[in-house]
């Protein structure tokens, strides 16, 4: 309340950019992974790299480069300068992409603060939402460096936690644009459903959290190439590989086939307890904006869990797997809308 209506529009739309441009480059990493591109580029030239090679003896120059690292020396020999160049243009869109996004944060904010525009706390969030885009940046390195040692491939705990930041970036940008929408009126619910309502929400949290893990994790280890059938795996509900590795608990991280079906275990469990929830909630509570939110909620996990069936029975096509990644980032969304909502909703006796 503290910022002029006309500012809190314009820092809005600021801030929606940069959720918009996040998720974009949620989508663009998800075509760079399954294309195989992300170890193309094997140098972090966070200026100078924005230039791509533009030259016959450049793109020659680069390729050579490229030649000296496990990728090509493993399984890539022979390949056409071609064949590297569309490997090249994925993973350059999406370090170009991460560089603007940091230049749309950066100019709009120093303008905003310069007018006097952001508020001490607006501006202390506002740096916090910078400084986990800087720790993206050296995190995404930081995976990449991990394929350029003594494997062609990165480690799917770096590729997790790049995940998971950036679904973070893209809902910490949501919320921040969504808590300057909020307004003096307040909907007012009885307690009892208000706690109904984050108990839920809280309960969806923690396995929508499990599943974006496992999520990376799956694509990390590429373990949905692993039986491509389902509900069964190898003829029956759990792999009969699922405990070759010892310890025991090590397989749930570390082999593919466990990996896999902890990933269908946990997200059989979210689709369930939220189709619970929203069962509950059409029954019980009557605030209209949480029975769209439970609607909303109830039919995207769905279509989720339906591409994440087609994605593993179809060996990861592309579009399937870059449609996965997309949804699971429109999933957290509705989940994080949802709890801002309820977050505000004002709790009255009764």
């Amino acid at each position: 309340t503290a910022i002029p209506e006309q500012h809190r529009r314009s820092i809005r739309t600021w801030l929606w950019s940069i959720a918009a441009m996040t998720f974009g480059i949620i989508v663009i990493g998800g075509i760079t992974r399954l294309t195989l591109s992300g170890l193309s580029i094997v140098e972090w030239r966070p200026f100078t790299g924005v230039i791509p090679p533009l030259s016959e003896a450049e793109w020659l120059e680069t390729f050579e480069l490229y030649k000296q690292y496990p990728e090509y020396q493993t399984w890539r020999t022979g390949m056409t300068l071609a064949e590297f160049k569309f490997i090249f243009f994925w993973e350059y869109v999406h370090r170009l992409v991460a560089r603007l996004i940091g230049v749309v944060f950066l100019v709009p904010f120093i303008w905003f603060w310069l007018k006097g525009r952001l508020t001490p706390p607006l501006r202390r969030r506002a740096l916090a939402l910078f400084g986990l885009g800087a720790a993206q940046g050296l995190m995404g390195w930081l995976m990449v460096m991990s394929g350029l040692v003594d494997r062609p491939s990165v480690s799917h705990y770096r590729l997790d936690a790049h995940f998971v930041l950036a679904l973070t970036i893209l809902g910490y940008a949501t919320w921040l644009a969504l808590e300057l929408r909020i307004r003096e009126a307040r909907t007012s619910i009885a307690l009892e459903l208000r706690s109904l309502l984050k108990r839920g929400l809280a309960a969806v949290g923690v396995l929508l959290t499990l599943q974006v893990v496992w999520g990376a994790f799956t694509a990390g280890l590429k373990a949905g190439h692993f039986y491509p059938t389902f509900p069964l795996m190898g003829g029956a509900l759990a792999p009969p590989d699922l405990l070759r590795l010892e310890p025991a608990l090590r397989n749930f991280v570390d082999n593919p086939p466990a990996v896999q079906w902890t990933h269908r275990v946990i997200g059989t469990l979210l689709a369930l307890a939220i189709v619970t929830f929203a069962v509950r909630v059409f029954r019980r509570v009557s605030d209209p904006v949480s029975r769209r939110y439970a609607a909303g909620l109830l039919a995207i996990v769905l279509v989720q869990y339906l591409l994440g069936v087609l994605t593993v029975i179809n060996l990861v096509p592309i579009s399937l797997g870059v449609a996965h990644q997309a949804v699971a980032a429109i999933l957290v969304l509705g989940w994080l809308g949802w709890v801002h909502h309820v977050h505000n909703l004002q709790p009255a006796a009764g």
